[in-house]
């Protein structure tokens, strides 16, 4: 009897443990998190270096008037495209077509005395021929002539300059563009130091970037080309617009400054791009995206990875699902979103591209999902 009673104990001690052991098991496995895993793979890689930039149209032409008066009409709108010739402003015409009115009567004036000159010089010549009169009465006459032919000279002058301020008074577009802010309206008194507005020749846009030294040593192969021979070797670049999206038109990089600007350190580059629509205005921002290709690269994303110290780690899972942390090296070319890695990961293997510095922890189990 004792002995079955051992027995019994024994019995339901190894149930108890068996079941305590399964429901170890079962909550282990509950408690192990899904989380999204990438598997490593090699191939060519696409990285783009970002540079910030600010459009300008091909051809930013400031409109000033080149006379003072008041504004009486405002012939356009701000960002109108207007041709080449067009009227913009017109500037006030009574004072200005009045001093032409002025200008063309001294002429009559001039002209007159002229002619009434010239006529005391040939009945003067005909008195000197017979000896009526002397020499020096007959060039009094003559230097008379020539006194009126200069106020006429004079005259003339006045009236094609009077002519030509009147012509200011109609202001007009020295090339085809789209018109920027106007800030003066009619009735506005403006001189030759008003700028009326900002004129963008939009044909194509200028994307101005800096490139920092060591970019600049990059491009160059640390100067065994020329600026030249390294702009000749880019490739086409893109432009992201301010809302994120990629304009539908690809650039060129067509000039690099070879001189650092002392304050910031930087040299300007400048990037072409088409702009048949009209779509891009002058004082747009974005970004230049300047493509750089790895090939037989591993890229994973940023978001995949954590720093301690200084120190870029991943979570790599293994066969078991346990995941465990492991340092990588990384290229200093980034797109922003990606990593090259460039030791630290083989292809084939799995890393945690989900909860990774927030949930996931060295030794843990998870349950992987793509």
């Amino acid at each position: 009897m004792k002995y079955l009673n051992i027995i019994a104990a024994t019995t339901v001690s190894l149930l108890t443990l068996s079941v305590s052991c399964g429901k170890k098991q079962d909550t282990q496995q509950q408690q192990a998190p899904e989380l999204a895993v990438l598997t490593i793979s090699q191939s060519d890689a696409v990285v783009n270096s970002e540079f910030p930039c600010t459009l300008e149209g091909e051809n930013d032409v400031e409109i000033r008037p080149q006379i003072s008066g008041f504004l009486t009409k405002v012939c356009v709108t701000e960002g109108q495209n207007v041709t080449k010739g067009q009227i913009l402003f017109q500037i006030d015409q009574v004072s200005l077509q009045a001093a032409v009115d002025a200008a063309a009567a001294q002429v009559q004036v001039a002209q007159a005395n002229v002619n009434t000159a010239q006529t005391n010089v040939n009945n003067n010549k005909i008195l000197l021929d017979k000896n009526i009169i002397g020499a020096p009465a007959y060039q009094t006459s003559v230097d008379a002539l020539n006194s009126a032919k200069a106020l006429l000279n004079q005259a003339n002058a006045n009236l094609v300059s009077a002519r030509k301020n009147l012509s200011y008074s109609t202001v007009t577009a020295p090339v085809s563009g789209v018109v920027g802010t106007i800030d003066y309206k009619e009735g506005t008194l403006v001189s030759p130091s008003t700028l009326l507005t900002i004129l963008s020749n939009n044909g194509d846009m200028q994307a101005l970037i800096s490139l920092n030294e060591k970019e600049l040593l990059a491009l160059t192969n640390n100067g065994s080309r020329t600026i030249k021979q390294a702009i000749d070797s880019l490739p086409p670049v893109s432009l992201q617009l301010a809302n994120g999206e990629i304009y539908g038109q690809q650039g060129k990089i067509v000039s690099i400054s070879g001189v650092l600007d002392q304050n910031t350190g930087s040299a300007q580059a400048k990037a072409i791009f088409p702009n048949p629509s009209g779509m891009l205005r002058s004082g747009n921002t974005g970004k230049v995206l300047l493509p750089n290709t790895f090939d037989g690269s591993i890229l994973v994303p940023q978001n995949a990875t954590f720093e301690v110290q200084d120190l870029k780690f991943v979570f790599v899972v293994n066969d078991s699902s346990i995941v465990h942390q492991r340092p990588i090296q990384v290229s200093q070319n980034s797109d922003g979103k990606n990593y090259i890695v460039t030791d630290g990961l083989k292809p084939g293997e799995r890393i945690v591209v989900e909860g990774v510095g927030i949930s996931v922890k060295d030794g843990m189990m998870i349950t992987p999902k793509k």
